[in-house]
């Protein structure tokens, strides 16, 4: 749990960002009644916090033929897992529990993909991106022939490629300046949601 400071290096508080950083800090604050940890510790390089949310963003915040948003989160929660990454595992398996609607996968994918109960598609997917994630010489064209033979579009292929190189920078960045999950991911998407949190959406992580 998060009991210790958000990160080893200094923490800016929300009011002194820049306005772009500002408002999306105050929207995730009040989406979500937290403000997860890894944004305060990307607060004291705002350009960087900002190049980074808007990846995210472009690479997380869709639907596709070939990937859904809780495909794409699961693929975080694998090879967070394989980086042995304790914040984006436990982040990024609530907001999957959330868009999955399923309080168990996560745990499952996390423990070990290889056999949480998911389609023969997100199997291929995961275990690509996994090799991507520890082995990325031992990935070949033949990989990315498998996924387009699964039906991801070339999008969606890039899209793997994409969200796994992400989180790989975001794994290193976790365990540099030690982040911490808040305590509010844990029981994320495995209690029913409180009246206000009704009809909002997952916090970003």
């Amino acid at each position: 749990m998060s009991t210790g400071p958000a990160s080893r290096f200094p923490v800016v508080p929300p009011e002194q960002l820049p306005e772009g950083l500002r408002e999306r800090y105050a929207e995730v604050q009040e989406r979500s009644g937290f403000l997860p940890n890894v944004f305060a510790a990307l607060s004291w390089r705002p350009a960087e916090a900002a190049a980074f949310f808007a990846l995210h963003d472009a690479l997380m915040d869709k639907d596709t033929p070939g990937l859904s948003t809780a495909d794409r989160e699961l693929i975080v929660v694998a090879t967070s897992a394989a980086n042995d990454c304790l914040y984006c595992v436990v982040a990024h398996g609530a907001i999957a529990r959330i868009r999955a609607r399923d309080p168990y996968l996560a745990d499952q994918v996390a423990v070990d993909w290889r056999k949480a109960p998911v389609p023969e598609r997100l199997h291929a997917v995961l275990e690509v991106a996994v090799r991507l994630a520890v082995d990325p010489a031992a990935v070949t064209a033949a990989d990315l022939e498998r996924l387009r033979g699964h039906g991801l579009t070339e999008d969606d292929v890039w899209d793997v490629g994409g969200i796994v190189s992400l989180f790989a920078l975001s794994n290193r960045l976790a365990h540099w300046a030690a982040i911490p999950p808040n305590e509010e991911f844990f029981l994320m998407g495995r209690l029913p949601r409180r009246p206000r949190d009704s009809a909002g959406s997952p916090p970003d992580a």
